[in-house]
């Protein structure tokens, strides 16, 4: 009894471990390859999966998206300046199957194959091309590892180009380079700051000038408008009064003896003045010649000249004075 119960007890531990060995369970982000005999059978996929013990084994594959860090190497760039170059390469499995029988170390392989051809993209490059043109490098060398790499099936993602470093003495003189060129921009630039300055300053003094004057002109424009309207508000106010006076004595029907006295006491204000010649028309020389008491009244009022004008022509007296 002990016997056959130390047989079961083995049986079912025997039976236990061929059950763990047969169960196999594959991660989200991987996939089992199955081999016979060392022979590839098939790809299963994520979840429980069963194999042959001792017969059959799985190799799981990671199908996430990987990274390689390329060593720091020294390249040769086309000027001759030993600059040197570290990189990233981030690839991403396709094919399980010729990823793991393709290469036998990818990860080796990949970090050789990109420093080759991070020596040869480079080498065609000088230092200023090198220094300025990374997003170049980093696309140029991912075409160039994506179509090696995928004989191994997998897909170079991008490759990034961490640091490119000069020798010693080369950073030093870009730095001075780099120094003289600020310093030449900040000059240029205060010299164009002070130009455009002037220009400003010019152009504010030209622009008050042209107010100014446009101030001055519109003030005199308007001290002449306010002239003129002044000179023709009196003149129409004289000319109306002239025309009351006018159609006053018209309407008043005044005789030739009132007219005559109103015209010597006109002419007594302008004797008055400092003149020494009288202007008269000959019709009023007819009017003092009919009244001549009043003629001798005016020749009493003023001993200067008295000239009477004619219709033909003004005839004058030359005065004793002269």
């Amino acid at each position: 009894m002990e016997a056959a119960a130390a047989v079961v007890i083995a049986f079912i531990v025997l039976l236990v471990v061929y059950v763990a060995l047969a169960i196999k369970i594959v991660q989200q982000h991987e996939k089992g390859l199955v081999e016979r005999f060392g022979r590839y059978q098939k790809t299963v996929g994520p979840g429980f999966n069963m194999i042959v013990p001792f017969i059959e084994r799985m190799q799981k594959v990671d199908m996430r998206e990987q990274v390689v860090d390329v060593p720091p190497q020294e390249v040769i760039t086309k000027d001759n300046v030993v600059v040197t170059v570290d990189a990233i390469v981030y690839y991403q499995a396709t094919d399980p199957v010729k990823l793991k029988y393709n290469v036998a170390n990818f990860i080796l392989a990949a970090t050789k194959l990109a420093q080759t051809n991070l020596r040869n993209v480079i080498g065609d490059m000088d230092l200023d091309s090198a220094l300025t043109s990374r997003d170049t490098i980093n696309t140029e060398l991912r075409g160039i590892l994506d179509e090696a790499t995928d004989v191994w099936g997998t897909r170079v993602v991008r490759v990034e180009i961490q640091r490119i470093d000069p020798p010693a003495d080369v950073t030093q003189a870009m730095h001075r380079q780099m120094k003289a060129e600020r310093e030449r921009r900040a000059a240029v630039t205060e010299a164009e700051g002070e130009k455009r300055a002037s220009i400003l300053r010019a152009e504010g003094v030209k622009q008050s000038q042209i107010l100014q004057a446009e101030g001055q002109a519109k003030a005199i424009k308007e001290v002449a408008d306010a002239e003129q309207f002044q000179l023709l508000t009196v003149a129409e106010g004289e000319g109306q009064a002239i025309e009351r006076v006018f159609a006053a004595i018209h309407n008043g029907d005044p005789t030739p003896d009132l007219i005559a006295i109103k015209y010597l006491e006109a002419l007594t204000e302008i004797a008055d003045g400092q003149a020494t010649k009288l202007f008269l028309p000959i019709e009023t020389a007819g009017i003092l010649g009919s009244i001549g008491a009043i003629g001798e009244l005016f020749n009493g009022s003023r001993d200067g000249e008295v000239t009477t004008t004619s219709r033909a022509g003004p005839s004058r007296t030359e005065s004793s004075e002269e």
